[in-house]
């Protein structure tokens, strides 16, 4: 059977450079499955591959789209299953790594069928700040609102959008129901000391700004509205524009944020890794040839 190799993991925990080395080591190209990875107008922000690294090994879903565009984990799970089709007729074995949850899930098990929203629906919830999106979803749909982390405006922003536009709540869509895959999945999940992954969150985020964040930030200000830039490191930074706050505590808050998100990543991570073969492993000891070893 052929197989896919998922490796995950939290933000910053070091996957790309294992993922390099390993697609190598397995004459593999990297699926990503980072969902702003995909995006072209924000490398920086979004720790994409650099040149060098895409020149070293190639890359699917990597600068493949426009932040003005509409991309969701529905249509990532349709256009992943094409590609693995054709991958799979030259390949044993593909490497997949990102740490987006959703688009991992959507690829391995399959998304309920929602219906086609509008970019105009979006960009009016867009608008709302996130006590408006929790109160306007308590409204609609109060049992996914007691499910939800209520803190992810991406979350909350697609339940709005499907309820809306399908006239029932989100939550009587999802049936959590795994589809079947005609290949083996087996999952990485790659960790570290909390302490050491924090200082690594914080390390990349300077760097970032050494990198030109910030003015990477500033040219997509105008389109701030679109759903890609509600996205840690950019929202931070438009407040910084709006003069809500200075310069110093955006830099603190993008740490912030992302160590946060790296903790809801690790959770999601837990609950959900008995779905598939998982491996946990550290960070700070495992080898490329650890893992083939696991592929044995």
């Amino acid at each position: 059977m052929k197989t896919l190799l998922v490796l995950t993991g939290p933000t910053a925990v070091g996957k790309t450079d294992l993922a390099l080395s390993l697609a190598k080591a397995i004459n593999s190209p990297i699926i990503n499955a980072d969902s702003r990875q995909i995006f072209r107008e924000i490398p920086i922000g979004t720790a994409a591959p650099t040149p060098e690294q895409l020149q070293l090994v190639k890359h699917y879903f990597v600068a493949t789209k426009s932040i003005t565009e509409n991309y969701n984990a529905g249509q990532y799970e349709n256009d992943c299953l094409l590609l693995l089709q054709q991958l799979f007729q030259t390949h044993n074995t593909l490497l997949l790594t990102g740490g987006a949850m959703m688009y991992i899930h959507a690829l391995c098990h399959g998304l309920d069928y929602m219906p086609q929203t509008n970019t105009q629906l979006r960009t009016q919830l867009n608008n709302l700040n996130i006590t408006q999106l929790q109160q306007k979803l308590l409204q609609l749909d109060p049992t996914y609102y007691q499910q939800v982390d209520l803190q992810n405006t991406q979350r909350l922003i697609h339940a709005l959008e499907v309820s809306i536009t399908a006239g029932v709540p989100y939550s009587t869509l999802r049936t959590n129901q795994p589809k079947q895959r005609d290949f083996k999945i087996i999952q990485i999940v790659l960790n570290r000391p909390r302490t050491i992954l924090y200082q690594r969150i914080n390390n990349r985020v300077e760097q970032m700004f050494t990198d030109g964040l910030e003015q990477e930030a500033h040219n997509l200000y105008h389109l701030r509205s679109l759903n890609p830039l509600n996205t840690v490191g950019y929202k931070e930074l438009f407040c910084y524009f709006d003069g809500q706050i200075n310069k110093q505590e955006a830099i603190n808050l993008i740490k912030q944020n992302t160590r946060h998100y790296a903790k809801r990543q690790l959770t999601w991570f837990r609950n959900h890794s008995n779905q598939q073969p998982t491996y946990w492993l550290n960070a700070e000891q495992t080898t490329t040839q650890d893992i083939l070893n696991l592929l044995q």
